[in-house]
C-alpha cells in the first residue's frame, strides 16, 4: 500500500533516458542542419558549374557578389544599430532598480549573466534578415549606379524618366531601410530600458529615467526624419501610381495629394527637431503634440481632403478637370509603347465580286497560309513521328525561307524527345537519362499546301523537311545539310548523362534520316556544352541537387561524362540575363547548318512616368498562348517596354548568344555596364540570322492592346470612350482572344512585306473598326513600322459575324454535312482576315478529323472565304474564290501526286474511260490504299500507315468530286 503523499510524488526518469533523448534530440538537429547546408551548398555549387559551362561566368560572379555586398553592407549596419543600442542601453541602467516587479527581476537574473551572447545572436539575427532583404535590391541597387536619361521629361517636376525608373526606387528602400532601423533599434533599446528599471509604467511621475529618455528621444527623431524623407519622396510616385482612371497624376493628386505630402514633409521635420531638442529639455509635451499633429494631418490631409476634392470637385467635372492630365497620360503611353509612329489611313472597301479577276486574286492570295499551326499539330505528330516518344510543340511555329528562288512560309516545329511515350517497362534511369536523351531535326511543311514549284495547292499537305529522303528543303539549305541531333529545347528532360570511354560504344539513340531498317542508331554527344561530371565530388554534388544516387553508382557516368540541364531556351536566356523579360514564344530556324532556338528579349518598368500601366500577362494572352510565366518583375504589370535584345540558342550545344537590337534603350545600356560583354553589338548579327529575325509577338499583342485605346489622341474623346477598339474573340475560342497572323501583304512597289496582322473591333461590337499590321522582316528598311487601315463607320463584319455567316451559309453546311457522316467531325481552322484587291477578304481552312481513334488527325477538307458580302467554298482556295466571284475555276483542281508507297511503289497512273468508270477505279485504288495501309500499321510502320490512309482519303475525295460534276 502507497499512501496518497508517495502517490503524489513524481516519478523520475529511468538513469541514462534523460541524457539518450538529449543526445538524440541533438544529433537529428546536426544532421537537420548538415542536411540543408549540403543542399544549398550543392545548390549553389551546381549553378556556378552552369554558368561557368554555358561561358557565362562573369554574369554568375557579379551577381554573387553583388549580393554579398548587399548583404553585408546593410547586414553589418543593422546588426551595428542593434548592438550598439543593446549595449548603450543596458549601460545606461540606473543603479539602483527599485521596480517592485518580481518578474521582472527574475527575468533580470536570467538575462544579464548571458547578455553579452544575447546581444550578439540578437544583432546577429536581425542583420541577417536586413541582409536578406538587401540582397533582393540587387536589380534596384544595379540599376541606381548605372542609371543614364531617357531624354523624356515629366510637366510636373520637369525631371527625366531615368530619375523615376533607375533611382527613385533605390531612394525609397534607402528610407525604408533606415525607419526599420530606427524601429527595430527603438524596441531593442526600450525592451532593455523596461527590463534594468529605465522605464516604469507602475509609477504615476517619473516614468522614463534621464537616460532611456535621451536615448528614445534620438531613435524617435530618426525615425520621424526619415518618415518626412520618405514623403518627400512619395511626392514623385504620384507620376507612376494608378488611378482608378489612369495611370499617373490626376486633377487630385495636383491639388489635393501633392500639397499634402508636402506639408506632410514639414510637419515630419518639426517633429524630427522636437524629438532632438527634447535630448535636452526632457519634457514630452511638444515631441507628443506634434506626433499627433502629424497622425491628425495625415488623415485629414492625406485622405479626407483628397476624397472630398474628388467627391465635390471631379466626379461632377471630369472631362473639364481631369483633360489635361489625360492628355499628359496618352502623350507618354504612346511614347512609352512606342505607339506614336503608327500611321492610320481611311479604307473603303469596294470588292468586285461579280465576275471579278479570278487570275489576279489567286496571284494575290497565292501566299495565304491553309496550315493552321494550332490545328495541324496532331497531323504532324501522326505523319512524322515515327517512334512515340518524339513529339512536336502543341502549336507549331511558322518562319520563311527562301526555297527554289522564293520566299517561303513554312509551319515548322522540331522533333523533340517526349519520355512520357516510353512505355512503362522501359522507364528507368538509364533508359531516361543516358539512352533517351536528345529530340532529332526540324518538321516543316509549305503553309500555303503548295509544293515546292510554288505553283498549285495540292489537296494534301506538301512537306518541306521531314523523315523521307525527298522532304529536305531545308536539309537543302546548305551542303552537309544540318546537325539534326537536339539536345537544347522546351522540352529536354531534367537532365541527361552524355559521353562514352574511349573506344566505348554509342548508347544515345539517335533517328536516322531517310531509309531506316529495324534497329535505331545509337550516337554520342560530343558539344561543348554541359558540365563535367566525371569526378566524384561533382557526382556528389550533382547527386544531392537531384536526388539520385544512381549519379554516383551507375557505370554509366564515365570519367569524361557531362550532364546537361536546364536545357529550355528561355529558361537559358532568364539565367544569363536575368535583367530581360523573354518572348514566350521561341521559335526555331535552321541558319549554317545548325537548329537555332530564336528568341526575342524586352526591357520593361513599370516605373516610366504617366504611361499606362496593365499587366504583361493581361496584354500578350490569346488564343494560341501556352505558358507566359513572365517572372523578371515582382508583378507583372508594366507600363514601358522596349525589343532590346535578339537571342539565340543552339539546340545542339546549347550556345547562348544576346545581340543588341535596340541600342538606344536606356534600360539595356545601364544592363551592359552592370553586365559587360553579355550582350554583343547589333552589328554582330550574322547575316544568316539576320534573315530569320522577326518582329516579336508579344510585344505587338502590347503594342495591339495599348493602341485600342491610346489611337484616340483627344483627351475629351478618349474619356468618351466613343471611338475606343478591342481585339476580338477568337471565333474558335469564345473566351480568348485572337492572335495575330503572320502573312505576306502588299508592301512597297507591290513587293510582298512579311507582316504580322492583326484586326480591331469596335469597343463591346462585331463589326470591324480596322486592320493592322507590321512589317515583320527584319531586313526591311521598313521593319517595326505598324500601319493601320481604319474603315468608315459603315457595317463591316468583323471575324464573329463572318465565322457565324460562314458556318450558317447553306453550301457550307450543304458540304460539311456530306463529309461529316460517319464519325467525322469538321475542324475549323484560323480565319485570316487580308487587305485583297479593292477589299477584306477572309479566309477559313476546313479540317476532317475522325473522332474516337487515337491515331486521327486532321486532314483539309475545303478552303471557305467570305468577299464582300459572299461566302465561297472549294477543296481549294482559287476553287473557293471562284465560288465567290460566280465563275468557274478554269484550271481544274490537281490532283496530287501519289507519294511512293513504304515499299517502293510507283505512282498511280490517271484512270480513263466515261465517268462512271473512273469513279471505279479510283474507288478500288481507295480500297488498295486502305489495304496497304493496314498491312503497313501491322508491321508498325505508323508513317506508312498515316501517308496510305490520306492517299486512300484523296482517291474518294476525287471520286466524289467528280461524281458531284457529272450530275
Amino acid at each position: 500500500m502507497f499512501d496518497a503523499e508517495s502517490e503524489r510524488q513524481p516519478q523520475s526518469p529511468p538513469p541514462g533516458r534523460s541524457g539518450r533523448s538529449r543526445t538524440l534530440i541533438i544529433t537529428a538537429v546536426v544532421l537537420v542542419v548538415l542536411f540543408l547546408g549540403l543542399t544549398g551548398f550543392a545548390s549553389f555549387w551546381t549553378e556556378r558549374l552552369w554558368f561557368r559551362a554555358a561561358g557565362f561566368g562573369s554574369v554568375f560572379q557579379t551577381l554573387l557578389w553583388t549580393r554579398i555586398g548587399l548583404f553585408l553592407v546593410f547586414g553589418a549596419v543593422m546588426a551595428a544599430a542593434v548592438a550598439l543600442n543593446l549595449a548603450l542601453a543596458y549601460r545606461a541602467r540606473p543603479l539602483l532598480i527599485n521596480s517592485g516587479d518580481a518578474n521582472l527581476a527574475r527575468y533580470r537574473e536570467a538575462v544579464t549573466p548571458v547578455m553579452g551572447w544575447l546581444l550578439g545572436g540578437i544583432s546577429t539575427l536581425m542583420g541577417i534578415f536586413a541582409g536578406a532583404s538587401a540582397a533582393g535590391q540587387w536589380r534596384e541597387y544595379s540599376l541606381w549606379r548605372h542609371s543614364s536619361p531617357f531624354g523624356h521629361t515629366d510637366p510636373y517636376f520637369n525631371r527625366d524618366a531615368g530619375f523615376y525608373v533607375f533611382e527613385l526606387p533605390w531612394w525609397h528602400y534607402l528610407t525604408d531601410f533606415v525607419m526599420a532601423v530606427a524601429v527595430i533599434g527603438l524596441l531593442a533599446a526600450a525592451l532593455v530600458h523596461y527590463l534594468y528599471g529605465g522605464i516604469r509604467l507602475s509609477v504615476a511621475r517619473d516614468r522614463l529615467s534621464g537616460a532611456a529618455q535621451v536615448h528614445l528621444s534620438a531613435l524617435l527623431g530618426v525615425f520621424v526624419l526619415a518618415k518626412g524623407a520618405d514623403y518627400w519622396l512619395d511626392r514623385f510616385d504620384l507620376v507612376t501610381g494608378s488611378g482608378s482612371l489612369f495611370t499617373g497624376m490626376g486633377y487630385t493628386d495636383e491639388q489635393a495629394v501633392l500639397p499634402a505630402k508636402e506639408i506632410l514633409t514639414g510637419i515630419a521635420l518639426i517633429c524630427a527637431v522636437l524629438f532632438f531638442l527634447n535630448i535636452w529639455r526632457r519634457t514630452w509635451l511638444l515631441p507628443s503634440m506634434g506626433i499627433a499633429l502629424l497622425a491628425l494631418s495625415a488623415v485629414l490631409l492625406g485622405l479626407i481632403v483628397p476624397g472630398v476634392v474628388q467627391q465635390f470637385q471631379v466626379s461632377p467635372n471630369v472631362p473639364d478637370k481631369e483633360g489635361k492630365y489625360i492628355a499628359a497620360n496618352i502623350e507618354a503611353t504612346r511614347a512609352a509603347y512606342d505607339l506614336d509612329e503608327i500611321e492610320v489611313a481611311p479604307y473603303t472597301r469596294a470588292p468586285n465580286t461579280s465576275g471579278g479577276d479570278l487570275e489576279a486574286l489567286d496571284a494575290i492570295t497565292s501566299s495565304v497560309p491553309l496550315l493552321d499551326p494550332k490545328v495541324v499539330s496532331p497531323t504532324f505528330e501522326t505523319q512524322q513521328q515515327v517512334r512515340a516518344y518524339y513529339s512536336v510543340s502543341d502549336v507549331l511555329d511558322v518562319d520563311r525561307y527562301e526555297i527554289a528562288g522564293k520566299e517561303r512560309a513554312l509551319v515548322l516545329g522540331v522533333r523533340e524527345l517526349e519520355q512520357s511515350g516510353l512505355g512503362s517497362d522501359a522507364r528507368n534511369w538509364s533508359n531516361l537519362h543516358t539512352v533517351y536523351t536528345h529530340g532529332n531535326g526540324v518538321i516543316a511543311a509549305y503553309a500555303n499546301q503548295r509544293p515546292e514549284d510554288d505553283e498549285r495547292q495540292s489537296a494534301s499537305i506538301q512537306w518541306a523537311e521531314g523523315q523521307e529522303s525527298n522532304e529536305s528543303a531545308l536539309t537543302n539549305l546548305k551542303d552537309g545539310g544540318y546537325e539534326s541531333r537536339v539536345y537544347y529545347g522546351e522540352r529536354s528532360p531534367s537532365y541527361s548523362i552524355v559521353g562514352k570511354p574511349e573506344g566505348g560504344s554509342d548508347v544515345e539513340l539517335d533517328l536516322p534520316k531517310g531509309e531506316r531498317d529495324d534497329e535505331n542508331q545509337s550516337t554520342t554527344y560530343d558539344g561543348d556544352g554541359g558540365v563535367p561530371i566525371g569526378g566524384l565530388f561533382n557526382k556528389m554534388i550533382y547527386a544531392l541537387k537531384f536526388g539520385e544516387a544512381n549519379l554516383v553508382l551507375s557505370g554509366r557516368v564515365y570519367d569524361n561524362s557531362k550532364i546537361l540541364y536546364d536545357r529550355d531556351p528561355r529558361t537559358m536566356v532568364e539565367k544569363v540575363a536575368p535583367w530581360l523579360t523573354v518572348d514566350s514564344d521561341p521559335y526555331p530556324a535552321v541558319i549554317d547548318g545548325h537548329i537555332q532556338w530564336i528568341l526575342d528579349g524586352y526591357t520593361v518598368t513599370d516605373r516610366f512616368p504617366l504611361s499606362q500601366r496593365e499587366s504583361l500577362e493581361t496584354m500578350t494572352d490569346d488564343s494560341l498562348t501556352q505558358d507566359t510565366g513572365f517572372q523578371t518583375l515582382p508583378t507583372d504589370e508594366i507600363n514601358y517596354m522596349r525589343n532590346a535584345v535578339k537571342a539565340t540558342v543552339d539546340a545542339y550545344d546549347g550556345t547562348v548568344t544576346i545581340y543588341a537590337w535596340d541600342e538606344e534603350d536606356p534600360i539595356l545600356k545601364a544592363w551592359s555596364e552592370v553586365f559587360p560583354d553579355v550582350v554583343q553589338p547589333k552589328a554582330d548579327i550574322p547575316d544568316a540570322l539576320m534573315e530569320h529575325l522577326r518582329y516579336p509577338d508579344d510585344l505587338f499583342k502590347v503594342q495591339r492592346y495599348q493602341f485600342a485605346r491610346y489611337h484616340v489622341t483627344d483627351a475629351k474623346d478618349w474619356y468618351e470612350d466613343n471611338n475606343r477598339w478591342e481585339v476580338p474573340k477568337d471565333p474558335q475560342a469564345e473566351d480568348q482572344l485572337q492572335p495575330p497572323y503572320r502573312l505576306f501583304t502588299d508592301g512597297v512597289d507591290d513587293q510582298a512585306n512579311y507582316s504580322l496582322t492583326s484586326v480591331y473591333v469596335p469597343y463591346k461590337r462585331q463589326n470591324l473598326a480596322s486592320f493592322v499590321t507590321v512589317d515583320s522582316d527584319a531586313t526591311s528598311e521598313t521593319y517595326g513600322k505598324i500601319s493601320v487601315l481604319e474603315l468608315p463607320n459603315e457595317l463591316t463584319d468583323g471575324p464573329g459575324l463572318i465565322a457565324n455567316e460562314i458556318s450558317s451559309d447553306e453550301d457550307v453546311r450543304g458540304e460539311v454535312f456530306s463529309f461529316s457522316q460517319g464519325n467525322v467531325t469538321p475542324v475549323y481552322g484560323n480565319l485570316l482576315t487580308l487587305p485583297v484587291g479593292d477589299g477584306l477578304m477572309y479566309v477559313q481552312p476546313l479540317y476532317a478529323k475522325r473522332s474516337g481513334t487515337e491515331s486521327s488527325f486532321p486532314i483539309l477538307r475545303f478552303v471557305l472565304v467570305s468577299y464582300g458580302d459572299k461566302i465561297g467554298i472549294g477543296t481549294t482556295l482559287r476553287e473557293a474564290i471562284a465560288d465567290v466571284l460566280g465563275v468557274s475555276a478554269t484550271e481544274p483542281t490537281p490532283t496530287p501526286e501519289p507519294e511512293p508507297d513504304p515499299g517502293g511503289g510507283k505512282p498511280d497512273p490517271t484512270p480513263a474511260g466515261t465517268v462512271d468508270d473512273q469513279i471505279r477505279a479510283l474507288l478500288a485504288k481507295a480500297e488498295d490504299k486502305f489495304a496497304a495501309a493496314d498491312r503497313a500499321q501491322s508491321n508498325g510502320n505508323s508513317v506508312g500507315w498515316a501517308r496510305l490512309m490520306e492517299q486512300g482519303r484523296d482517291l474518294i475525295t476525287q471520286a466524289v468530286q467528280l461524281a458531284g460534276k457529272s450530275g
